[in-house]
């Protein structure tokens, strides 16, 4: 899984070079990991930076009973959005953003408030960012 999710486009031969298996035992290998879903398809980093997409900020919201439905409904519509998380505690979710400006963070923070009260950090900067497990 670690030689997979450092390259993904690894060749079936190459995966098992690097894990000393077989291309049969690899591919196999593979096959019981997709069907477990531990390994699901494949994807392409993007480099957001490089897209424009220069701040990253976290949303928290409140979201009471009767606005939650229609938050849920809303949220697939909001491009700036990488992940959503549902929370325990005060805030209903978390939201990752990235955009271009501030003005569209403010436009966002604007499009929230019929659905709760959001309060936005902003990200200086990540000292730290795991895109794959360390011990598995």
């Amino acid at each position: 899984m670690r030689e997979l999710t450092e390259d993904a486009r690894l060749t079936v031969a190459e995966l098992g070079r690097r894990i000393g298996l077989s291309p049969s035992a690899t591919a196999e290998r593979l096959r019981r990991l997709e069907s477990l879903e531990i390994v699901r398809g494949y994807r392409a980093e993007l480099n957001l930076k490089a897209l424009g997409l220069t701040i990253t900020a976290f949303v928290r919201l409140t979201c009471e009973g009767t606005r939650y439905k229609p938050f849920l409904k809303f949220l697939p519509t909001l491009e700036a959005v990488q992940e959503c998380h549902h929370l325990t505690g005060n805030d209903a979710f978390l939201l990752k953003v990235v955009l271009s400006s501030m003005t569209e963070l403010e436009d966002l923070i604007e499009k929230l408030l019929p659905y709760g009260s959001p309060t936005t950090s902003m990200v200086l900067s990540t000292p730290l960012e795991r895109k794959q497990l360390l011990h598995f």
